[in-house]
């Protein structure tokens, strides 16, 4: 009887655990306004992030080189042709749930395409473009 009450707390537990886009989204805002007070994400200000040519490799000159400029479709790796599953939370639920996944691949990401760590500004605007994408 006691293992029948055990397996839903695990559960429940473990879902509360993840943590949602828009958690993010509040976490680096809120950094950013340490450095930028009354900073507020833009999704424009993301997109342009997203698309902007940063020259620091030629064969991933920018983060939709990989990623395409529409979040809610899957992309390709440039080098790898490996698929890459959709950016937008509505496309892809698990994008943005893990804490360990999002920073592994903010630094990956970007010290690969930009040449340096991403701020916790262009990480808010990034995600705010992702999640305002919901019709791709």
């Amino acid at each position: 009887m006691k293992h029948f009450f055990i397996l839903p707390l695990l559960f429940v537990s473990a879902t509360a655990m993840a943590d949602t886009p828009q958690r993010f989204l509040d976490q680096y805002s809120a950094e950013a306004r340490q450095s930028q007070p009354g900073f507020a994400a833009e999704g424009a200000r993301g997109k342009a992030f997203a698309l902007r040519k940063w020259g620091v490799s030629q064969s991933l000159p920018s983060c939709t080189t990989c990623h395409t400029d529409r979040p809610g479709k899957a992309g390709r790796h440039a080098i790898t042709g490996k698929t890459i599953a959709a950016l937008s939370p509505a496309a892809s639920p698990e994008r943005f749930s893990n804490p360990a996944k999002v920073e592994k691949w903010f630094k990956r990401n970007c010290n690969e395409v930009l040449g340096r760590a991403c701020t916790p500004a262009e990480k808010a605007d990034f995600i705010k473009f992702v999640m305002e994408d919901q019709a791709s």
